[in-house]
């Protein structure tokens, strides 16, 4: 089982890759200066938890592709 994020963070990732699809990649680090740039987080933790979101989700688009 894994960790279970809550609504506000899987509402805010999945706005911004709908919003912005192309400034996303698979890498965290750069997911992380994203989001830091295109939302207003108002902590470092929603921050990173938000990133990982996203990244989660595009590497699991990446795996349903092949």
């Amino acid at each position: 089982m894994g960790r279970i994020r809550s609504t506000l963070i899987k509402r805010t990732g999945t706005n911004l890759l709908n919003r912005y699809p192309d400034k996303f990649k698979l890498d965290f680090q750069h997911n992380k200066q994203s989001v830091t740039d295109l939302a207003d987080v108002y902590s470092k933790k929603l921050r990173n938890v938000v990133a990982g979101y996203i990244t989660h989700l595009l590497k699991k688009r990446s795996k349903s592709k092949l």
